[in-house]
């Protein structure tokens, strides 16, 4: 059971909007991203929460987009919506020396002034020419090579009912009407043993490469491997007979020369 809290409001005029709690089912080695992504659940309500446990495996580039041997220094798996808070807590705090209580890092937490005068206007910038981009393998922060996600389907009940009322009453010492107004009770649970993987794959592997090309000779020009062998073993065979040819006929040729240039010399003389 969560508490919430009235009082907790970022609006003084018209107190908290909405009554209940956002909240994020998330792997615990990749920060929560709460921006348009929560999961909301309405005070006095039983929320049961099914997940699914999805995997995703991306080829590293050329096949894919993602980059292997990129590391995050404040958190221990890479993850886009990360490398992204640290992109912007890195200029920002270049640029007004001070960093939002929500990004990653080690520098001083900025002000309400600094937050507006400066902290503001810098994220405008970032977004607006795009220093902090996602996606290819040549942004920013590209995808990444595994990343884990916990889709879950919402469904509610009312809470508490009247005999947990009855009995929270005495453990907590508040009324039913309270606890209808400020409690939520949240369930969760897994919508099946199992999970799904997503892996992308090169198109050809080296194997694959190889045996495509020699189907399609074989195909085409009626080439196989024991035809290059034999073609090979012809060529062989004409140099090795060429060379003999050579190394036999060369001594022959050059006595005939002689015994020519003898006889020659024999009919001047005569």
């Amino acid at each position: 059971m969560i508490k919430t809290k009235a009082e907790f409001t970022d609006d003084p005029s018209l107190g908290f909007v909405d009554a209940g709690i956002t909240f994020v089912i998330h792997s615990p080695k990749v920060p929560p991203r709460f921006d348009g992504l929560g999961l909301h659940c309405p005070a006095g309500m039983h929320a049961h929460a099914s997940i699914r446990h999805f995997k995703t495996i991306t080829q590293e580039f050329p096949w894919g987009e993602c980059d292997p041997n990129l590391q995050l220094a404040y958190n221990e798996v890479y993850s886009t919506y990360g490398c992204l808070q640290e992109c912007k807590s890195h200029y920002i705090q270049e640029e007004c020396g001070c960093l939002p209580f929500l990004l990653p890092g080690t520098g001083k937490e900025c002000d309400i002034q600094q937050f507006y005068n400066c902290v503001s206007p810098a994220i405008y910038r970032i977004e607006k020419e795009m220093l902090c981009s996602v996606g290819t393998y040549n942004s920013t922060c590209p995808v990444p090579c595994e990343e884990t996600e916990y889709p879950a389907g919402l469904s509610y009940s009312t809470f508490p009912s009247d005999k947990a009322a009855d009995y929270l009453s005495t453990k907590l010492n508040k009324n039913a009407s309270y606890m209808r107004n400020n409690l939520v009770y949240i369930d969760i649970k897994y919508e099946g043993l199992n999970y799904k993987i997503t892996k992308q794959q090169k198109a050809l592997s080296s194997s694959e490469l190889l045996s495509e090309v020699g189907g399609q000779l074989g195909l085409f020009c009626g080439a196989s491997m024991i035809t290059v062998i034999e073609v090979l073993e012809f060529l062989f065979t004409n140099f090795f007979w060429t060379c003999a040819f050579l190394i036999l006929k060369v001594p022959s040729i050059s006595q005939w020369t002689d015994n020519q240039s003898k006889y020659k010399q024999e009919r001047q003389e005569c």
